[in-house]
């Protein structure tokens, strides 16, 4: 598979969760260590290559993939299939995410009401997606999985 073609296939999986107005992730509670926790999301987007999530570093998800960088996405749009995406957070990402990037998850944080001074404020968190699989489901059994 050429690099264009796992990029299309990731612009498709992000452009799926972009049509839905929230999906799950699900982490490891990092006090338990057997709980899962789920939270929605709706931040994603595909730059240089990667799926990028945003996330703010004060919020439990960021200590659960700080101690597990495994995760599970889910989402359903009605009147189609769903989508169940795994993967594991690339925290140390955050670190080389692109302005394009941070400009976008900062505009669509403060849209759904968090408070952040701006793109570069230290509380928002960037995480790519290493390791990524995913698989559309449908109602009847069947599933196409993605090539990523």
């Amino acid at each position: 598979m050429t690099d264009n073609d796992r990029t299309a296939q990731l612009e498709r999986a992000c452009s799926y969760l972009r049509r839905i107005p929230a999906w799950y992730l699900a982490t490891i509670d990092v006090t338990d260590g057997h709980q899962p926790r789920v939270r929605p999301f709706s931040f994603a987007m595909v730059d240089d290559g990667k799926l990028w999530f945003c996330t703010s570093r004060d919020k439990d998800v960021w200590a659960e993939l700080s101690a597990n960088p495994k995760f599970e996405v889910s989402g359903w749009k009605p009147g189609e299939c769903w989508i169940v995406l795994t993967g594991e957070a690339a925290l140390e990402d955050d670190a080389v995410v692109s302005d394009r990037v941070r400009q976008a998850g900062f505009k669509h944080m403060v849209g759904i009401g968090e408070d952040h001074e701006s793109a570069n404020d230290g509380r928002l968190a960037f995480f790519s997606v290493r390791n990524i699989a995913a698989r559309f489901c449908d109602i009847d059994g069947s599933e196409e999985r993605l090539e990523l």
